[in-house]
């Protein structure tokens, strides 16, 4: 019995709460339990109202490397979790982030699939994840201000293809899908989901859907979208959320540097024609300073 306990300490130990079922390796068991209780839970989702996940099952798994084999490869490595909704999985790494909003972006991808029949673009999926997680920290991330500020606002379609892209790319496409779907609550006059959630609910195309909600074809959508972007997050916004800083400190450094660099002809003329002397012998030679006039001073 002793000889293999080292190995099952290695096994993954699966628990139910509920109607999820929660499996992890001994190290990551109780975080797995807490999970698993936090997704059982009835919850509000945007546009959906208080849903229920219902029956699924969740992996917590250590690290990277583990969330790589289970998925073949298929997650980045940067990426903390992955929802396979056809399966009602979640895969979810506990080394990294907040496990907990992570849990709650991947629930958002089930719970969207469950209310959804039709097929939805990823900007949309991804954005609704983002939103309904609360991960409002993108929103206000410099990389999302200064990819605006430069005019790099992407297309829709591009907008997919960044999200499956790298992590220095990804994390400003995933803030901007979400921004992409509080546009389309915006855009209907009850400010909600609601209605755009309940017309895809009974099965109707996503284009169609834009344009009954929005007034707007799915064009039009993302040209005023994107202008929207660039109003709200102008050169201003960016440097009052601190890119300012960014940018001075690199223009001081450059402003160093070329002064060094024009001073250095001068400095070389000046060098020329000098020749240091030598040093003179020390002596131990007395202090010539009277000591009456140490005494004068302590008076």
């Amino acid at each position: 019995m002793g000889a293999s306990q080292p190995a099952l300490q290695d096994e993954p130990v699966a628990i139910r709460v509920g109607s999820v079922t929660a499996v992890a390796w001994p190290a990551q068991l109780k975080l797995a339990a807490e999970l698993a209780r936090r997704a059982a839970d009835t919850t509000e989702w945007p546009g959906l109202g208080r849903l229920a996940p219902g029956p699924l099952r969740i992996i917590v798994v250590p690290d990277a490397r583990r969330l790589d084999s289970l998925t073949s490869g298929r997650s980045p490595g940067w990426g903390a979790a992955v929802a396979l909704p056809g399966s009602r999985t979640i895969l979810l790494r506990a080394d990294l982030g907040d496990v907990f909003r992570t849990l709650r972006h991947e629930l958002a991808h089930l719970v969207l699939h469950q209310a959804v029949p039709v097929r939805v673009p990823l900007w949309f999926a991804e954005g609704y994840a983002a939103w309904a997680a609360g991960e409002w920290e993108r929103l206000g991330a410099l990389d999302l201000n200064l990819a605006v500020v430069r005019g790099a606002v992407p297309s829709l379609d591009e907008l997919n293809a960044a999200l499956r892209g790298s992590e220095s790319t990804a994390d400003a496409a995933y803030a901007l899908a979400a921004t992409a779907v509080i546009e389309l609550a915006r855009r209907h006059p009850s400010k909600s989901l609601q209605p755009l959630m309940k017309r895809l609910g009974a099965g109707q195309n996503f284009d169609d859907v834009v344009q009954a909600t929005t007034g707007l074809t799915l064009g039009q959508f993302e040209r005023a979208w994107r202008l929207s972007l660039r109003r709200r997050y102008s050169l201003i916004t960016w440097l009052l959320a601190g890119g300012g800083w960014a940018t001075l400190a690199l223009a001081l450094w450059l402003l160093v540097r070329r002064r060094r660099a024009l001073d250095q002809p001068r400095r070389a003329a000046l060098d020329e024609g000098w020749v240091v002397p030598p040093e003179e012998p020390a002596t131990s030679a007395e202090d010539p300073s009277p000591p009456e006039l140490d005494r004068t001073r302590e008076r």
